[in-house]
């Protein structure tokens, strides 16, 4: 007998699910259910509603008519006892279930603040170097205050060196006045002693001519 070939899953086709006999159920639309019913078993009402309906049962079956009594006192309320065995075997896994629903959106929520914790850790690391080369970068660029200190040094070192230019023409016109005046004193000085020598020479002279005899000018007289 030729055996079958073995057929072939085309990418393209989905796959089809297999049957089987166990029952399915939407198991976040049962965790719904549970919580709710957790959350509503853990909550005053639900207390006040079984306390009412227990107090009921019993002064039911305990004052009500023999035929009309569905859990006797007699057989001690085991109807009643076995309804609150069911409620506590079923309310505990209905509890569990909500507690690990839970714990998972717990976990889940965790794990979401802790990426978000390291997203945020790695924004801060990068703007602080980012900060960090800006401040070397500005450390390297001339400021607005860098450049007022440099403008005003600049500015009172041109005052300062107009200013001494200025004082050093009025120094050089003043020893050039001053040079003016000795060379005119000294002129003033050189005529008066040539003007004093020639007096001198003119004193001189007519001493002489009067030192000499007075000699008439007819000899027989």
């Amino acid at each position: 007998m030729a055996e079958r070939p073995a057929r072939r899953v085309r990418l393209d086709t989905p796959v089809e699910q297999r049957r089987s006999l166990r029952p399915h159920y939407d198991p976040d639309a049962f965790g719904r259910v549970s919580e709710q019913i957790a959350r509503f078993l853990g909550t005053a009402r639900f207390l006040v509603y079984l306390t009412a309906l227990v107090i009921v049962w019993l002064i039911w079956n305990s004052v009500a008519p023999d035929a009309l009594r569905f859990d006797p006192r007699a057989t001690n309320f085991t109807l009643l006892t076995l309804i609150l065995s069911l409620q506590a075997s079923y309310a505990a896994p209905l509890i569990l279930l909500a507690q690990n629903r839970q714990v998972d959106r717990d976990r889940v929520a965790s794990d979401e603040d802790r990426a978000q914790n390291e997203r945020l850790q790695a924004d801060v690391e990068y703007l602080t170097r980012e900060v960090a080369g800006l401040r070397q970068t500005l450390g390297e660029v001339a400021t607005r205050d860098f450049l007022r200190d440099q403008l005003r040094e600049v500015t009172e070192e041109v005052v300062a060196r107009a200013r001494s230019a200025d004082l050093g023409a009025e120094q050089v016109q003043h020893d050039a006045e001053a040079a003016r005046k000795r060379e005119d004193r000294e002129r003033r000085a050189e005529r008066k002693k040539r003007r004093a020598r020639a007096r001198v020479e003119e004193q001189q002279a007519g001493g002489k001519g009067l030192n000499e005899p007075f000699v008439s000018g007819d000899p027989d007289s």
